[in-house]
């Protein structure tokens, strides 16, 4: 199986690659977000747990976090792979998520890091909060703490992903289908 982490700042065009990768692999796409919103919406008893603490403003603790990725991986039997979106987001998160694989004889193939700098990536977010409507989008201060919280967290992912030789930083600058092209060399 084709498993790859997808890991990029807010604006970097993991939305748009994921689509491509989706569709040019056969892969599953699992954005923790969307995975949330839908056992919230579902009201599964992960979605309760998930709301008590949304609710309150506090982090989703890694185990509810995990259950939920595990029941979406679960669903699908017979697939190709999957795109990991948004996750995993700490080194304790990637290693849960390597023994998950690895219970099932599966692994990460590849993390794939889209590198954009970080005036584009203000550049693309206010543009793209134009065209959405997204209020976190249209706020210069929001954006910056938002990019600096990527830059903060992701440092020991990297490594993580580097000791294991499954990192690869990708250009994320250029057209949608340079970047494609990038990412599709880096898989092989």
């Amino acid at each position: 199986m084709l498993n790859l982490v997808l890991f990029g700042p807010p604006g970097a065009g993991k939305g748009t690659q994921s689509e491509r990768l989706t569709e040019k692999y056969g892969l599953i796409h699992l954005s923790t977000g969307d995975v949330f919103r839908a056992n919230i919406k579902g009201e599964t008893e992960l979605g309760k747990k998930a709301k008590s603490f949304i609710d309150k403003g506090d982090l989703v603790p890694d185990e509810v976090t995990i259950s939920m990725l595990e029941s979406e991986v679960e669903k699908h039997k017979d697939v190709n792979g999957f795109i990991f979106d948004g996750f995993p987001r700490t080194t304790a998160q990637a290693e849960s998520l390597d023994h998950f694989l690895a219970s099932k004889g599966d692994e990460i193939t590849l993390m794939l890091a889209l590198e954009v700098n970080d005036e584009e990536l203000k550049k693309r977010l206010l543009e793209r909060g134009k065209v959405s409507g997204r209020s976190d989008d249209q706020n210069p201060e929001i954006i910056e703490n938002r990019i600096k919280e990527y830059n903060q967290k992701t440092a020991p992912l990297k490594a993580y992903y580097q000791k294991q030789d499954k990192f690869k930083s990708i250009d994320g600058m250029g057209t949608i289908d340079q970047i494609s092209e990038r990412l599709y060399q880096a898989i092989g």
